[in-house]
């Protein structure tokens, strides 16, 4: 676990990259949750005999699944103190690069990009890489925003 003290600890650590993480399997109960939370219940996803006909051979992750699980991915590899909250911003860039099917683990790296004062406290521009377990192409990339809300009784 990498622990930044404070802000002025994430600036310094522009360049740097992060992880990669432990493995986390997406098995297909997680697929079958995240359909639930969204709504989005395409057969790729959800049934199991037409996607075992299908070219892929399998249930397959929501990309947006796979793009949600950052913030558990990162969050097991660095803590930020000195912040009140960190919120997603948004992000620049997200590519599905190679499919997860049910079953398959992940672990991801991130890059510290840039850090840019906001009024709250500072954005920091993340290079995240989820990783596929057997596959030399990556699951996802994506260049997120995280908002770091300064805490007030904290240190730079």
């Amino acid at each position: 676990m990498r622990v930044f003290a404070n802000l002025d600890a994430v600036r310094r650590a522009v360049g740097e990259t992060i992880g990669p993480g432990e493995w986390v399997t997406i098995d297909q109960a997680m697929i079958d949750r995240f359909a639930e939370a969204t709504g989005d219940f395409q057969w790729i996803h959800v049934d199991r005999a037409r996607a075992a006909a299908s070219p892929l051979g399998s249930t397959i992750a929501h990309g947006f699944l796979t793009l949600s699980l950052l913030p558990r991915l990162g969050n097991a590899l660095y803590r930020i103190d000195g912040i009140s909250a960190r919120l997603n911003y948004g992000c620049n860039k997200v590519r599905f690069t190679s499919p997860v099917k049910a079953g398959r683990r992940v672990r991801a790296s991130f890059k510290f990009l840039s850090t840019e004062d906001a009024p709250q406290g500072v954005r920091l521009t993340i290079a995240a890489t989820v990783e596929l377990e057997g596959s030399a192409k990556p699951a996802c990339v994506a260049e997120q925003i995280a908002l770091l809300i300064k805490d007030e009784g904290a240190q730079a």
